[in-house]
């Protein structure tokens, strides 16, 4: 999305941290025991407070507010009863729009006692975030992005899955540039 004005701007700021906070409420709220759709409950709550409504279900009639994928599932996991664990990991996918402009955003947690391999796997993802975050400076390609994240991934023995990737947001959930 090319930003026009400010008010734009502050619009997609909003709805930015309005999914930043969801993300943040759920992980603080995940607990062992606790099943995948009751953990998407509390991120419906997050967005209708704040007067947002899910992307998944607006776009694409998505079963539940949020995607929450858990251990071996890669990612848009579907809410319902599958109970979280000791030792999982969990990725949650919070995307939502307000006032006609999108945000998408994701975050990977370890639910405690964590297995070493599982905390160095969310410690190195943190790491590639930011390795591709320094990568973006005015006038350059984004494509260092993922460039730079895929180069960290390899140097670290990771593998990538392949067509899953960043992509732009604003008018709608999914924009140029297509993949990072």
């Amino acid at each position: 999305m090319v930003i026009v004005d400010d008010d734009e701007l502050v619009k997609l700021k909003e709805i930015g941290r309005i999914c930043a906070n969801a993300i943040q409420v759920m992980a603080a709220a995940m607990e062992p025991g606790m099943t995948t759709l009751e953990l998407d409950q509390i991120g419906r709550k997050v967005l209708e407070d704040a007067g947002a409504r899910s992307a998944p279900e607006f776009c694409y009639q998505f079963p539940g507010a949020t995607c929450i994928s858990i251990n071996e599932e890669i990612a848009h996991g579907i809410p319902g009863p599958r109970v979280i664990r000791a030792g999982d990991l969990i990725n949650i996918d919070v995307s939502a729009e307000k006032d006609g402009f999108f945000a998408d955003t994701g975050a990977s947690f370890a639910v405690p006692p964590v297995k070493p391999k599982i905390e160095r796997l969310c410690r190195d993802g943190r790491r590639a975030l930011w390795v591709g975050l320094n990568q973006v400076k005015s006038g350059e390609p984004l494509a260092k992005i993922g460039t730079a994240v895929g180069a960290f991934a390899q140097k670290n023995r990771y593998t990538l899955v392949a067509n899953l990737a960043s992509h732009g947001v604003g008018r709608s959930l999914h924009e140029e540039p297509a993949e990072l």
